[in-house]
């Protein structure tokens, strides 16, 4: 087959684009993002959590179960998307959670009081929305259950994973192996904010992966 470059995706690839660091990304209110920046691209995503006080192993403690996915184009992001024209970007959401995972809404619809973060890409004209949502571990398992049978598997989603909150006997193995992936957009720095908001883990645990994240990838790089 041919290769077809990008066809009708073009437009879209800007916002998808690897190489993205977190200083493209500035923090704005939710209310500047509807106002302010009301003529710009916008994207929402959530990260559907529950806590797991089990000890894996015997060893280590699981922490939480954290939902991420592997998108269509090979990174790891939250499920979500871009908002539609006359969308509300939580409206937004709840239609790409629905489509991505199978999301209950009935159940598990996310709420304007499940906002945590907006950030504004200028260069791109793009504004992000993160959100958050709590269930319990036995809702989250059943989630992932239903991804397999949501509308957008095996297209924009190619399922979903389980985040690995445990560092191993060396260092390296685990949560900061984990973040030595790529991830879309801000998705890496999302998740990290997300952790520490809900005390999944402490500012010291994030910035020991991080360390040790980095220099994985820095001998694996040499």
């Amino acid at each position: 087959m041919a290769d077809v470059g990008w066809g009708w995706l073009e437009q879209y690839e800007q916002f998808g684009r690897l190489g993205d660091h977190k200083h493209d990304f500035e923090t704005i209110t939710f209310v500047e993002a509807k106002t302010k920046y009301s003529s710009f691209m916008h994207a929402s995503h959530g990260m559907i959590f529950a806590k797991d006080d089990r000890i894996l192993w015997k060893l280590y403690k699981a922490k939480a179960a954290v939902l991420m996915q592997l998108r269509f184009d090979g990174v790891f992001g939250f499920p979500g998307g871009l908002v539609e024209p006359g969308e509300d970007p939580v409206d937004g959401l709840n239609r790409e959670m629905e489509e991505e995972i199978g999301l209950d809404l009935k159940k598990h619809s996310f709420l304007d009081s499940d906002h945590i973060a907006s950030f504004v890409n200028s260069e791109k004209s793009l504004v992000l929305h993160f959100f958050l949502k709590e269930v319990t571990l036995e809702d989250f398992c059943v989630l992932e259950m239903n991804n397999l049978r949501a509308p957008e598997y095996g297209t924009e989603t190619y399922g979903v994973v389980r985040v690995p909150l445990f560092t191993m006997g060396d260092g390296v193995r685990g949560f900061p192996a984990f973040l030595a992936n790529h991830f879309a957009g801000n998705a890496r720095e999302e998740l990290l904010m997300a952790l520490k908001h809900c005390n999944i883990l402490t500012v010291q645990e994030i910035q020991t992966a991080l360390v040790s994240s980095e220099e994985f990838v820095t001998s694996v790089r040499s």
